[in-house]
């Protein structure tokens, strides 16, 4: 044990002599502790030696900047301006500068001042007298400078003033690049104007119609489109062209450029349209008229270039273009860039480059305010109107809104066929509510009183007094309607709310009106009266109500139309009159329009005095049910009737002879 004891002492001796030796003076890390202890050696036996305490400061910096802090503060070393260099770094270094900085939360004031002022003295060699603040001795004296507070303050103010301007055109700088940038970025998403950005597809790229991707259900042919067939036919013959051009051609006929379809809203114009795109074997390019314009000028005129250029590289081909007078409107001065626009298509249409086989579809509801150079031949050659539709075509459009829908046996197409997909989409609805499996006439007969009487008010509260008056009303409508030539056959009658009305008489022509005669509007007349007069027959004169202010509005207006616009006033005479005629006219035009109603009015007394009897069974049976249809009005008073035919033979026979047309 002792042996092994005396082995392990002379081991640990000869290791200790082996590292204190100059054997490892060669390693890096050797060499730098050496160096080290050799500047320490130095410093500590030259202490008012300013370059070896700044050498060992610089060194120990590297090492420990603690033991540089630790060594500066003991003010026992001579000390120049590199070791108060390197006494700084140290500072920083351990962020020990805080020490000297203020501290808002805790009022602390800043010290740094009287630090640099005594690392200062430090520097200058004068390390034994203590470091005082300005101001306490007569050897560190307190400067003061006495400044006019005029020129203080107008210096003062120059210089708010510079920074102030300088933050202003700062913050006005970067708001402009702000916004520049926000800008560029909006335009880039647009397709950017004169730069093909990412969105430029998007934006300037017309929209194409690809059958082979569209649900099948959603193609439209010319099947689809029932009730305008002259303006079918007439495109039939573009699509066949557009399919066999040789048919056309060799007897010199060419390719029409342009096809304007006019219109009243809802008569199919888009329809006939898509039944193009669905029947043509050719490229469809279409857009709105609102998709040219946009908040930047020079985009609507780019997107007719790239409308055209898309279509020229296949023609022969279609473009539409829906609501045309969005952009196609008569040119005013204060629409520059409406104007661009209008000027590009109208380059583009009929220009200096020839667009062959290329056809230009337009659809508008106001074909008056389009331009007239816009509408002239060579660009729109063609200009097709499409009509309401007649009975026929009515019928044919709710066969096809009912072909995919169960319906009963007992529901006459042509007798609802006088808005009809509107009409059949409500019975539906009404259907679905009822549980019913298939549509039948009386859901079709409810949509229709829907929209034409609107919708039934069957929580409000009538008197009886007021329900029997409203019974006679309605009884006075119906009456002088079934017995006066010229008045269309009644629809139904009723006395239960509906909208604004407390009851309602409804009329249906029997056939289509190309002109109305001045018998019709007579009758017309009478029957805007007969509520009023039935009112006054029954209840007295001093019992007559509001509820006849519509119908006498409606009747006056009539009156104004036959004299001052249609001529049928004898004392007038056939001239239509403008809008504001003089005032000895206007006194001309009131005597007849008062006259036509007062003889009305006699007309309507004398007739209901007549048919009293009527006027009390209808006025009861309304009371009683209601509500009464046309067969149930012409049964009641069938006993009652002299001479005209019951409106159901009546309506049969205007059906026949359609029929037979």
């Amino acid at each position: 044990m002792v042996f092994l004891m005396g082995v392990f002492a002379r081991l640990k001796n000869g290791i200790e002599r082996v590292f204190h030796s100059d054997w490892f003076s060669w390693w890096p890390f050797w060499r730098q502790e050496k160096r080290l202890e050799r500047l320490i050696e130095e410093a500590d036996a030259n202490p008012m030696d300013a370059a070896k305490q700044s050498a060992l400061l610089a060194e120990l910096n590297k090492h420990s900047p603690e033991s540089v802090i630790q060594r500066f503060e003991q003010r026992a070393h001579a000390i120049d301006s590199r070791g108060v260099a390197e006494y700084l770094r140290a500072l920083v270094v351990t962020n020990a500068i805080a020490e000297y900085l203020p501290d808002e939360q805790s009022g602390k004031p800043s010290s740094l001042p009287s630090l640099l002022q005594e690392l200062k003295q430090r520097a200058s060699g004068n390390m034994e007298e203590p470091f005082v603040s300005p101001g306490v001795s007569e050897k560190q004296p307190l400067h003061v400078m006495m400044v006019d507070p005029k020129i203080a303050n107008r210096s003062s103010r120059f210089a708010q003033e510079v920074i102030s301007t300088i933050l202003f055109t700062v913050a006005v700088g970067l708001v402009w690049l702000m916004g520049a940038a926000a800008l560029q970025k909006y335009i880039g998403s647009l397709g950017g104007i004169g730069t093909p950005g990412v969105g430029s597809t998007s934006s300037y790229a017309p929209k194409e119609l690809n059958k082979e991707i569209m649900p099948e259900k959603n193609v439209k042919t010319f099947k689809d489109v029932k009730g305008c067939d002259d303006a079918k036919q007439e495109l039939e013959e573009v699509v066949e062209y557009l399919k066999n051009p040789s048919k056309f051609t060799r007897l010199g006929g060419k390719l029409p450029k342009g096809i304007l379809l006019t219109g009243s809203p809802g008569t199919g114009k888009t329809l006939l349209a898509k039944a193009i795109a669905g029947e043509a074997g050719v490229p469809f390019f279409y857009r709105a008229g609102s998709e040219f314009e946009e908040m930047f000028v020079g985009v609507g005129a780019r997107r007719v270039r790239s409308l055209f250029q898309a279509a020229k590289k296949k023609a022969p081909c279609i473009i539409f273009i829906d609501e045309i007078d969005a952009v196609g409107s008569t040119r005013k001065q204060w629409e520059g860039h409406t104007k661009k626009t209008l000027h590009q298509l109208l380059v583009e249409m009929d220009g200096f480059e020839q667009n062959e086989g290329i056809i230009v579809m337009a659809a508008t509801n106001l074909p008056d305010i389009l331009d007239p150079a816009l509408t002239r031949p060579g660009r729109f050659d063609r200009h097709i109107v499409v009509p309401n539709p007649d009975v026929r075509g009515r019928q044919e459009i709710l066969e096809l809104y009912l072909q995919d829908k169960p319906v009963a046996d007992d529901v006459d197409v042509k007798a609802i066929a006088r808005d009809l997909a509107n009409l059949v989409n409500i019975a539906a609805i009404k259907a679905a509510v009822e549980g019913a499996e298939k549509l039948t006439a009386t859901q079709l007969e409810f949509a229709k009183d829907r929209i034409i009487m609107g919708t039934e008010r069957k929580t409000m509260f009538l008197s009886e007094d007021s329900k029997k008056l409203t019974a006679y009303h309605e009884s006075g409508h119906a009456i002088v309607a079934l017995n006066t030539e010229g008045a269309h056959p009644i629809h139904k009658a009723t006395i239960m709310p509906r909208g604004s009305a407390l009851g309602m008489v409804t009329q249906l022509p029997s056939s289509d009106e190309t002109s109305i005669s001045k018998k019709q509007l007579l009758a017309r007349l009478d029957v805007c009266m007969g509520g009023r007069v039935a009112e006054e027959l029954i209840f007295g004169q001093d019992h007559i109500t509001t509820g006849a202010s519509s119908d006498l509005n409606t009747a006056t207006e009539l009156a104004q139309y036959m004299v001052s616009t249609c001529g049928m006033s004898d004392a007038i005479g056939p001239v239509h009159i403008k809008e504001r005629p003089g005032s000895e006219m206007q006194s001309r035009i009131d005597a007849e329009v008062v006259k036509l109603l007062r003889e009305a009015y006699n007309r309507v007394k004398a007739l209901l005095k007549k048919h009293e009897k009527a006027l009390h069974v209808l006025a009861n049976a309304l009371l009683e049910y209601e509500t009464l249809n046309a067969e149930d009005i012409r049964r009641l008073l069938l006993p009652y009737s002299e001479g005209r035919l019951p409106v159901e033979q009546e309506q049969q026979q205007v059906e026949e002879e359609l029929v037979l047309a």
